[in-house]
């Protein structure tokens, strides 16, 4: 029985301190796709040293760039990954074994979800609701339903698949965060591609308590349920960090709503 191919497809912007270990973990597949949006560092020079097969495109937003990596890519399946995420050894194997027998016999199956494990200051993330974070990142290229694509969104893009999706046992990490200033600046930057989500959705109102609600109170109480009843406390300073500022997040996304809105002229 023939072993199924893999191609990894990864989306690049000076990603050189990210890149060696993302690439390192995946020396297995069949071929490495790098869609690169204009590095001025190294890193288009260490994904080619590690083989894989390098394109630099302008920028077209996230799924549109994944989605162009993934059209470049020519293995059945295909393993999305950013330049900060890295497979455990477990989940390699894991994918090895689908690849040379799951494939074949299970045929119906057009994608898995991949359990996330975040790391944060240099901390796994255990508690809060932060894992398992299940990202649907392995997929059939092609199925009965035609070409597996990333939906077009300004941010927390995903692929849609209308076949048959299952969950792998094993992880794989997010190292996007080692620092709080690489953390809150790519928090202010999805804030705003979140506050523009929220406002083309109409989740915007003139009322002052609705305006107060989502400002103050939704992430006071997305604070208290995660950092509190989801045990966030348990994952020490480092999770008093996250659940703080990622309700802060949550305030900034309405109120770049809110001012979106008042610019638009409809709050």
């Amino acid at each position: 029985m023939p072993r199924s191919t893999l191609s990894v497809a990864i989306i690049t912007l000076n990603e050189e301190d990210n890149l060696a270990r993302t690439l390192a973990s995946v020396k297995f597949a069949d071929e490495v796709v790098v869609v690169d949006s204009g590095s001025t560092d190294h890193t288009v020079e260490i994904a080619r040293s590690f083989g894989a097969k390098v394109f630099v495109e302008t920028w077209k937003g996230f799924a549109g760039q994944k989605n162009s990596a993934i059209e470049r890519c020519s293995g059945t399946w295909v393993l999305s990954l950013d330049a900060d995420e890295e497979l455990t050894g477990e989940l390699e194997a894991e994918i090895v074994k689908m690849l040379e027998t799951g494939a074949e016999i299970v045929p119906q199956v057009d994608g898995y979800r991949l359990r996330l494990r975040h790391v944060f200051l240099g901390r796994w993330m255990r508690h809060g609701g932060y894992y398992p974070d299940l990202k649907l990142r392995l997929f059939r290229r092609v199925t009965s339903s035609g070409d597996t694509r990333f939906t077009d969104r300004p941010v927390h893009e995903s692929v849609q698949i209308a076949g048959r999706v299952e969950t792998l046992k094993n992880d794989f990490l997010h190292h996007g965060y080692p620092n709080l200033e690489i953390y809150l600046e790519h928090m202010n930057r999805y804030s705003s591609l979140g506050g523009q989500i929220a406002a083309m959705k109409g989740k915007v109102s003139r009322s002052g308590i609705a305006f107060g609600w989502n400002i103050v109170l939704v992430p006071v109480l997305t604070f208290i349920w995660n950092f509190g009843f989801r045990l966030g406390f348990l994952d020490g300073r480092e999770g008093l960090l996250l659940h703080l500022y990622h309700s802060t997040y949550i305030s900034w996304k309405y109120a770049k709503a809110w001012k979106a809105a008042v610019m638009a002229g409809k709050a």
